[in-house]
């Protein structure tokens, strides 16, 4: 790859970390793309080491996609929003990481979805992907409900639904539940025929391997398995109920955003889906526009 002079514009890295990989883009001032990149997952509640190695691959991977050379990193400003993170402990571990960049502004992937969504902070999103949370900011208005990191949270989330249909599995394979399509599936895909086997792929593993199943509930529930479909409709209830919790007594947009949206779309009740409006930009823009206005902000003061 032909690699270019380094520009003496501000250039400027939106990054979205999640619980299965870290997305990354680079762009000048004016908010075009010049390079993007993937890394590994970027929740600090599963390793805050782990996640700031992912931020540096997704980042480093941009640059140069960009046709950049590697030491352009350490001149370009961050707007890092990371799952994870609206822990105050996480927060501020990753808030004292000797990170590469020459600024980071830190946040949440809950303010940089609303950014993206809405174009504004101000909105209401349901972020459905590994993990699952909901979050309004409005002027009147501030909250965040569930997110507390997996297993204990993240309902309706990749790795809910992953553990849910691990759990029925290890129902069938001792006996207690019928044999169905979502644990023959589940047993197909990680090659295994009892529960030790199923225990033993599973042990100690963060919620991105859970959330590798996702997929398989809905298509079982799409052939009529009723354990896959009774999943489902808990899931459901909880989004629409989420919903509601979100907008009442508020005029603002919500959007539903992350790997999952798209999977559960289709199933929402005509009077759920109403509540949703259109994406308008990924979180990852909205970690650059971050960047860019604060940064700009900063700059305006110093002079």
């Amino acid at each position: 790859m032909e690699v270019k002079k380094i520009s003496e514009q501000t250039l400027y890295l939106g990054i979205d970390g999640g619980g299965t990989k870290c997305r990354a883009i680079l762009a000048d001032s004016n908010g075009h793309v010049l390079g993007e990149g993937l890394g590994g997952p970027a929740n600090p509640f599963y390793g805050v080491d782990a996640a700031c190695n992912s931020i540096e691959q997704a980042s480093l991977a941009a640059i140069i996609n960009a046709g950049l050379p590697p030491e352009v990193l350490k001149s370009v400003i961050a707007g890092v929003g990371l799952a994870g993170v609206n822990l105050p402990n996480l927060y501020q571990e990753l808030s004292d990481w000797n990170n590469p960049f020459m600024r980071m502004y830190l946040t949440t992937d809950m303010d940089i979805a609303n950014i993206g969504a809405h174009g504004d902070l101000h909105g209401a999103v349901i972020i459905i992907g590994t993990g699952s949370v909901g979050y309004v900011n409005t002027p009147n208005n501030k909250k965040m409900l569930g997110g507390y990191g997996f297993p204990i949270s993240d309902k309706a989330s990749g790795a809910w639904l992953g553990l849910k249909a691990i759990e029925h599995t290890l129902l069938v394979l001792d006996n207690f539940e019928p044999a169905s399509l979502l644990a023959t599936q589940v047993c197909e895909f990680y090659q295994i025929s009892n529960g030790i086997e199923l225990s033993e792929k599973l042990i100690g593993h963060a919620s991105s391997q859970y959330a590798k199943i996702a997929s398989l509930v809905f298509r079982c529930a799409k052939k009529e398995d009723k354990y896959a479909l009774a999943i489902i409709a808990d899931g459901i209830n909880y989004i629409s109920t989420l919903a509601q919790r979100l907008v009442s007594g508020e005029k603002t947009r919500l959007s539903m955003i992350g790997g999952l949206a798209k999977y559960w779309c289709p199933h929402l009740d005509k009077d759920t889906a109403d509540y949703f409006s259109v994406v308008k930009q990924q979180p990852e823009f909205g970690a650059l526009q971050l960047a860019i206005q604060s940064w700009t902000r900063e700059n305006k003061k110093i002079a």
